[in-house]
């Protein structure tokens, strides 16, 4: 009797811990499984369906998204320098603890801006007593903006008060971060301009022509269009335009 009594429990313990319990198809298994009450959700009628996600990309905005561009040119003195000026002459790093964001930072940090050009360049791109600079358009040669990827190199210079460089080529991170902080515009030149003019020349920079002018000399140059980063830059940077043209919420008071 107790043997088999250990072979019921043998058998019990086999069966409950066996991994295949497979019905056949003719068979179906009598086991039921408990039937899955989901909750309903009442669709608020009231709320808009939020919009479709869209990719931030640096296109140029429909009419209706946006106003015709009103900057058509810049027009003052420039300040010429030559090839691969790196972001340390335009802004040294001792000056990056400055808070763009802050409004007296912001102004102090411009007022460092090309501070770090060697003394081959005798002329101040800021005079000693002043914060602004007087140039509002720089030229430069070959690899501008070359070194490090610091966003306080533009930012360093549309706070001095300059509005647009046109150089020969740019170090990619440098035109990027123009474009996306909206400080100032990164224009290409076709030719070397910067052997042509001279610091103190009096120029029109035509957007529209895509065009510079130097009245001190009557010379006119080519340059290659802005293109789709315009519209960013004249919004004020990548997140303005982004609200500007209803890709991300406009900021409420």
């Amino acid at each position: 009797m107790a043997a088999s009594s250990s072979t019921h429990t043998h058998l019990s313990h086999t069966t409950f811990l066996s991994p295949r319990i497979t019905p056949s198809l003719s068979h179906p298994c009598s086991l039921k499984l408990p039937t899955l009450h989901l909750p309903t959700f009442k669709t608020l009628s009231s709320s808009p369906l939020p919009p479709q996600p869209q990719t931030l990309t640096l296109r140029r905005a429909t009419a209706a998204a946006t106003a015709p561009s009103t900057t058509t040119s810049f027009h003052g003195l420039c300040y010429v320098v030559g090839d691969n000026i790196d972001t340390d002459q335009i802004i040294p790093a001792e000056y990056l603890t400055l808070v763009p964001s802050n409004p007296d930072e912001y102004a102090k940090l411009g007022s460092y801006a090309l501070i770090g050009l060697p003394a081959s360049y005798p002329t101040r791109f800021i005079d000693l007593s002043e914060t602004k600079t007087k140039y509002s358009i720089v030229i430069a040669g070959e690899n501008f903006g070359c070194g490090s990827s610091r966003e306080h190199a533009p930012v360093a210079l549309g706070a001095a008060g300059a509005a647009a460089v046109v150089a020969e080529s740019y170090a990619r991170i440098f035109f990027r971060n123009s474009v996306a902080t909206g400080e100032v515009y990164p224009l290409e030149s076709e030719v070397r301009i910067c052997e042509e003019c001279r610091t103190g020349d009096v120029v029109t920079i035509e957007l529209g022509e895509s065009r510079l002018i130097n009245h001190t000399t009557g010379k006119e140059y080519s340059l290659k269009p802005i293109g789709d980063a315009g519209p960013v830059i004249e919004a004020g940077g990548i997140f303005a335009y982004a609200r500007k043209t209803g890709m991300i919420p406009s900021q409420t008071a």
